[in-house]
């Protein structure tokens, strides 16, 4: 089955292995496994898999994610909408 890479290098997914404690959570409520433990820590695995959707982070109780998610939040929600508005190509962040 092929998995669709909604926007190559834009998403706003962040890990912070520091702060991890290899509960798991994050790939267990991931739709598209973007994590994957290694170690006892978890580690991103498929970074432009990530549709920004935020359940990871919300579910990870050492505050060890973070994604900016939601309409009008996060680059790959600003890019599309801009596509379908007709507008510039990027978000309009300055990492873009």
């Amino acid at each position: 089955m092929k998995t669709m890479v909604y926007i190559k290098d834009v998403v706003t997914l962040k890990l912070n292995q520091d702060k991890c404690n290899g509960c798991g959570m994050c790939v267990k409520v991931c739709p598209h496994a973007v994590f994957n433990i290694e170690m006892g820590k978890a580690e991103i695995v498929k970074q432009d898999y990530c549709m920004e959707c935020g359940a990871c982070a919300l579910n990870c109780r050492q505050a060890a994610i973070t994604v900016l998610s939601g309409l009008g939040c996060g680059c790959a929600t600003g890019i599309i909408e801009n596509y379908f508005a007709g507008n510039r190509k990027d978000c309009g962040c300055s990492s873009c």
